[in-house]
């Protein structure tokens, strides 16, 4: 039921909040992939058997979602793209496969799962969640804002055209043998994608782009699997390992998730396929860890920091240049603001996370 799914996610939300659960002080980047554009057919079979997934690059492999912690089982991604699809292959150790949902926009994640978040335009606001299972059910969702600012969930919102898969490297479901894991492959259509606001390929340009696994211990009742409760009868929390750690266990702070560079070349060693990760992101990280600093004071004092010598305790540096925000505190909430000293932009991260650029 959707709204049962919404008031479940919220209330995700409202505890994470209360819990204070803010990232770490110290910006750590996130990580960035280079994706290459092909011209091969791929058939969606989760087997990722052509020449392109062969000669492309995996991720590193994912970590705990709070960062340091190594995951128990392995998971990794590779992408590529075309001027029709953006095409996702993910590996997933694992020695008891088992899935048991098998309705579309069901909560997926009370199952192994495999997760994509997509922000086009990086700016936290409109963004997608997609997630499946190893019975290739999926659930694909669309966020107008992340859930600490009770943006919409349009959980009716599908990738319309998408195709998935998945292959299992030995029995799913069957507790009476050990398997090697699974794997899952999915072709987005671009068409789909630029609903978000993009309307265009981002070719030689990049999104921002997280990953998610969610692993629980389980246990049997009969032959069949099911989350593992404790002795209260309650379900152990789950694992989220992810691609870009998140420093907190929450993936809708899209402020932390990976670069995705989509290169135009298709050679691995050319110079196109390098990405650095440019500037303004730095002074965009710093802004929204100024903005975690002033949420968090206001759920302790019920307002605002109203100057900004109160919520800047020491004098930003990025590469070499000095960054001096601006704080507007107004009617309806504040603005921080930065001209960027690398292109002449304005920086603008709003009350509500939007982040906005102006060009001078």
């Amino acid at each position: 039921m959707k709204i049962g799914i919404q008031g479940l996610l919220f209330g995700i939300s409202v505890f994470l909040m209360s819990a204070n659960l803010t990232a770490q002080d110290k910006i750590i980047p996130p990580n960035a992939y280079v994706a290459p554009k092909i011209s091969e057919t791929i058939k969606i079979d989760g087997k990722a058997k052509e020449s392109s997934w062969k000669k492309t690059k995996w991720t590193a492999d994912f970590i705990d979602i709070q960062g340091e912690k190594t995951p128990k089982y392995k998971t990794k991604v590779k992408m590529l793209w075309d001027d029709d699809y953006l095409y996702f292959y993910a590996e997933m150790e694992e020695p008891h496969v088992w899935a048991t949902l098998k309705q579309r926009d069901t909560i997926i994640f009370y199952n192994n799962d495999f997760e994509i978040f997509i922000d086009p335009d990086g700016d936290t606001h409109n963004y997608m969640e997609f997630e499946m299972n190893a019975l290739n059910t999926v659930w694909d969702l669309y966020l107008t804002k992340p859930y600490r600012e009770h943006g919409k969930v349009v959980d009716s919102w599908d990738i319309k055209g998408i195709k998935t898969a998945v292959a299992i490297k030995g029995t799913i479901n069957d507790a009476s043998d050990e398997d090697k894991g699974w794997s899952v492959e999915i072709a987005m259509p671009w068409n789909a994608l630029k609903e978000a606001g993009n309307n265009k390929v981002p070719a030689d340009d990049y999104w921002r782009i997280n990953f998610s696994r969610v692993n629980w211990d389980y246990e049997l009742v009969g032959d069949t699997y099911q989350r593992k409760k404790d002795e209260s009868g309650n379900f152990l929390p789950e694992y989220n390992w992810v691609w870009s750690p998140q420093w907190v266990i929450n993936m809708h702070e899209p402020e932390w998730w990976g670069y995705v560079y989509f290169s135009t070349e298709r050679r691995a060693t050319s110079k196109k396929s390098e990405f650095v990760i440019p500037a303004d992101e730095k002074i965009k990280w710093e802004l929204y860890s100024l903005y975690r600093k002033q949420k968090s004071y206001h759920r302790e004092h019920g307002s605002w920091i109203k100057e900004i010598d109160q919520l800047i305790s020491n004098s930003i540096k990025i590469d070499g240049e000095k960054i001096k925000p601006t704080l507007e505190v107004h009617n309806f909430g504040w603005n921080l603001s930065v001209v960027s000293p690398f292109t002449g932009k304005q920086l603008i991260l709003k009350e509500d996370g939007d982040f906005i650029i102006k060009e001078q």
